[in-house]
């Protein structure tokens, strides 16, 4: 009996495919392993915030009179987000010690509001501003010492 060549092309295609699955077979052997290692990473501190106060609105300050409004920006110089949560400002040096600017005046004669700003998170390199309000006290002795003074302000942020 002869064979049709229907049959022969049939087995070399069913040759061929067995010849290319055991070769893809080898094709996905693999050695198996373990392994180990070791590494680091390095993490900043944190960086202290500036301060940095603006021209003050509202007018010269009098005993008992308008109050001056101060604005003021809290600046972060680090790379990464840091969270402000407070900011205190009282009259003092800018050492924050004890402030007289001439007899007869000194820091009991100002009062100095709650600052007004946002508090959060201020990412690396970011900002926030706020104000604070400077009134004079009407006291009953001679302020006359507080003519003409210019009032620094201490601003603590953190």
């Amino acid at each position: 009996m002869k064979r049709s060549p229907l049959w022969r092309r049939a087995a070399i295609v069913l040759s061929a495919v067995v010849l290319l699955a055991f070769g893809a077979g080898v094709a996905y052997a693999y050695w198996s392993a373990t392994g180990i290692g070791a590494g680091s990473a390095t993490s900043a501190s944190s960086s202290a915030f500036t301060v940095s106060s603006g021209t003050p609105t509202g007018g010269p300050l009098t005993p008992g009179g308008a109050q001056s409004s101060v604005p003021f920006t809290v600046s972060n110089l680090g790379s990464g987000e840091q969270r402000l949560t407070k900011v205190t400002v009282t009259v003092a040096e800018s050492d924050g010690s004890t402030w007289n600017s001439v007899g007869g005046c000194s820091a009991a004669d100002y009062t100095v509001g709650t600052p007004l700003i946002t508090y959060g998170n201020i990412p690396g390199g970011g900002s926030v501003s706020g104000t604070v309000s400077v009134a004079m006290n009407n006291l009953p002795t001679n302020q006359d010492g507080c003519k003409n003074a210019t009032v620094p302000l201490y601003f603590v942020a953190s």
